[in-house]
């Protein structure tokens, strides 16, 4: 396919926009937001009949950035998944009105009656991009190859459902343990560590979805190039360049093709949100984000849609680095920095200020949410926060605070925050902070190799328990990135994994995380809207608050 007339306007445009922001002293700044802009409605119907000019419906979204990896436990970001959650599927896809999930890839399952056992019945009508059909060989491969240590997945963990998956991705275990097993070519069975009553959903995150394992053995470096990606998505991928554009054009050898409305989209990848703003007012943008210092004018706007998201803004402290090996002088930070400014000056998108770390809005056994039950465990206090850090201080011996820096990703929306940050630690601590930013790819993995001393961080819910969030934290776990580990903490998770009463459960998350927000792991800021704003001709992109960006039955009208 030709790389659509949309796609040359963008590209063209941002050499314009360029020029204008040099021109005009504009913001350096760079950014991978997740709001988005505003347009004019009177240039749409133009808009569209020049994209669609071949006669296609090709939705244009900006996605932020280059993905990490359109490998499945490899792109473990947004970035990555915002694509990959439509040119792939797992067994299950959440459904389009809820975030339930229903038959994709598998038609049906039958559950044993200990909860251990899941047998999934592959639908005969499910193929590959390259035209081969999707076996239960190919979940068997992938199931493995996602615990396997030598793919150094940094969403192994999600495989520890599966019986014998932790041990193996830890070296204590081998393949050959991992319980997930091909009974032929269209029957897989998984059998679990613990009952799961929510492995449903599991199965439909990113990390758990398929790779077609032939292509995988052959070559290495399969998932970075549109004549070598295989996949089994409502839309395969047609073109690819880096850090501009990847089309994906509809998938019709798609068991559900006939749902499927748009003939593909092109994801940009526009950094700066102010640029990206300019290209959605001049119609060449269907879909992107909101630029930070526009959030208070745009956020009630008519074309601003607003989704809730099982998602965190928060910070992480590297508690093998001084000095932040000291609880007290953790919690002082965590306690000197006013969340509900940043959300009400900053952001402005009225997103709720974390009192603890779960995602508040989890429906819990006994009834309302789990905030309201388990209550409120973080909160602003500067009097206090001087006390901890004066304590820590003595503890630790120190006359004068360790140089601290604090580290972020290359966004314009975050570098104002850490400004914020800076000024509040000064203010309410009298501690100077210094600021450095750095591009993703680059921030991730220093990060992961906890190499950064104080850091920005985010997490995005990928199902709908308590749990997606607290297994981060344990001991080892590659999501965890602060060099943490308590042992009371990871007893704590373990049996919540192993308790079958629902409430109970919940009561073991709950002490969970009263022992994590007790030892200040982290500063606690803000759970997520995911905020858009979409041109009017765009209809049913969907949002789940645990899920990706759904285009399977978006629609341009």
């Amino acid at each position: 396919m030709k790389k659509s007339k949309l796609s040359l306007k963008v590209s063209t445009s941002l050499v314009a926009a360029a020029i204008f922001a040099a021109g005009c002293g504009g913001n350096d700044e760079t950014t991978g937001n997740n709001n988005e802009g505003n347009g004019n409605n009177d240039n749409n119907n133009n808009s569209n009949q020049e994209a669609s000019s071949d006669g296609d419906k090709i939705l244009i979204y900006n996605n932020g950035e280059e993905p990490t990896s359109l490998d499945p436990p490899i792109g473990n970001d947004e970035y990555s998944y915002s694509i990959l959650n439509n040119v792939m599927e797992g067994l299950t896809r959440l459904e389009q009105g809820e975030p339930v999930p229903e038959p994709a890839m598998a038609e049906d399952w039958e559950v044993s009656d200990d909860g251990l056992v899941y047998t999934f019945n592959l639908r005969e009508d499910a193929y590959w991009s390259n035209g081969e059909p999707v076996t239960a060989e190919d979940f068997e491969f992938s199931f493995k190859r996602l615990a396997d240590p030598e793919t150094a997945s940094p969403a192994a963990h999600h495989s520890y459902w599966i019986a014998g998956a932790e041990a193996f991705n830890e070296g204590e275990g081998s393949e050959d343990d991992v319980m997930v097993e091909a009974l032929d070519d269209k029957t897989l069975e998984v059998t679990l560590e613990n009952p799961v009553d929510f492995f449903e959903s599991i199965v439909a995150m990113p990390q758990l979805f398929p790779v077609h394992k032939e292509t995988v053995e052959e070559n290495d470096d399969w998932a970075n190039s549109p004549d070598t990606f295989v996949g089994n998505g409502p839309f395969v991928v047609s073109e690819w360049e880096n850090d501009e554009y990847l089309l994906v054009t509809k998938n019709e050898d798609y068991w559900d093709a006939d749902t499927v409305n748009l003939d593909g989209i092109e994801y940009v990848m526009v950094e700066d949100s102010n640029t990206a703003y300019q290209l959605y007012q001049n119609d060449e943008v269907h879909i992107t984000g909101i630029p930070s210092d526009m959030a208070g004018e745009l956020i009630d706007g008519p074309e601003t849609a607003v989704y809730p998201r099982s998602g965190i803004e928060f910070q992480r402290f590297n508690v093998e680095e001084e000095p932040f090996q000291n609880t007290n002088i953790r919690k002082a930070f965590a306690k000197a920095i006013n969340a509900q400014e940043i959300v009400d000056y900053i952001t402005q998108e009225n997103q709720p200020v974390m009192t603890g770390y779960v995602f508040d809005d989890f429906a819990h056994p006994a009834g309302g949410t789990y905030r309201e039950e388990v209550g409120e465990l973080h909160e602003f206090d500067p009097e206090e926060a001087q006390q901890l850090l004066e304590q820590g201080m003595e503890e630790e011996g120190y006359d004068e605070l360790p140089e601290v820096t604090f580290s972020y990703n290359t966004d314009d929306l975050h570098h104002t925050i850490a400004q914020a940050v800076q000024e509040m630690l000064q203010t309410n601590l009298e501690v100077d902070v210094t600021l450095e930013n750095q591009e993703w790819a680059v921030f991730l993995d220093a990060q992961r190799d906890l190499e950064l001393q104080y850091s920005r961080s985010s997490f995005l819910g990928g199902y709908n328990d308590p749990m997606n969030y607290l297994d981060n934290f344990t001991t080892g776990n590659p999501m965890n990135r602060t060099g943490w580990s308590n042992e009371e903490y990871d007893q704590l998770v373990s049996d919540a994994l192993a308790e079958p009463d629902p409430e109970q459960r919940f009561e073991l998350m709950a002490e969970a995380e009263r022992v994590f927000i007790e030892d200040a792991v982290i500063v606690p800021l803000y759970y997520y809207n995911s905020t858009f704003l979409e041109k009017p001709e765009v209809t049913d992109v969907v949002r789940h608050p645990v899920g990706f960006v759904e285009f399977k039955w978006a629609d341009l009208q």
